[in-house]
Formats: C-alpha cells, sequence, structure tokens
C-alpha cells in the first residue's frame, strides 16, 4: 500500500528504530510511546485489521506474539509483566490501517484501558 505509513517503515522510506526484523515482521520503539517500553510489531505483509487476515494466514498472528514475548523478555518487562494490544478497525482507536500489535511495559498498568 503506497500510502500505509507503515509499509513505508518496511520499504525504508521512512526512518524508525527498528529492534527486530526478519522476512516476515518488523518490530519498532513507537514514536508516541505510552509507557517507558511501547514497541510496535507489523507484519510485512499488508492486512488494514485483524478483520481481513484470512485463515490461512493465521500464523501471521502467532509469529508476532511470539517475537512480542522475546522482545519484553529483552526489554527486562518480561518477569513485571506486560501489555499487548490489537485495536481493530477505527472505533477501537486503531489509527494506521495496518494490522499492528503494541507491546506495552515498564509501568503499572490500569484497568480498564480506556
Amino acid at each position: 500500500m503506497e500510502e500505509c505509513i507503515f509499509c513505508k517503515i518496511i520499504n525504508k522510506d521512512l526512518p524508525a528504530s527498528v529492534i527486530y526484523e526478519d522476512e516476515r515482521m518488523i518490530a519498532f520503539d513507537d514514536i508516541n510511546p505510552q509507557a517507558p517500553v511501547h514497541v510496535l510489531l507489523i507484519p510485512k505483509e499488508h492486512f488494514p485489521s485483524l478483520n481481513e487476515i484470512p485463515e490461512e494466514k493465521k500464523d501471521v498472528l502467532s509469529h508476532l506474539l511470539i517475537k512480542a514475548r522475546e522482545i519484553a523478555q529483552e526489554k527486562g518487562i518480561a518477569g513485571r509483566g506486560y501489555r499487548i494490544v490489537l485495536n481493530t478497525a477505527r472505533e477501537s482507536g486503531q489509527d494506521v490501517l495496518h494490522i499492528h500489535f503494541h507491546l506495552l511495559g515498564g509501568r503499572q498498568m490500569t484497568w480498564p484501558p480506556g
């Protein structure tokens, strides 16, 4: 998607503070962090939201989640706790229409989240 900001980051057309990348995904620090650790994990294949991931691509989700767990360990927040957020569509707060997980940690989280 030419206009997708995350696709531009994947294609290296926009800079990002990348902390992990492989052939299927990229993870980078959020430019507007909501916690001391705030990492975005996105698949390199463009899917607007969870609603558009076909059944045959469901392994994308598990790959992102396993990497989120590993990044939480590397960032030193795994033992204390962390939150994974996946917003789906505009009303949930999804601003960029490219599926992505937020990994948040390093502070006490509150409930309900908002």
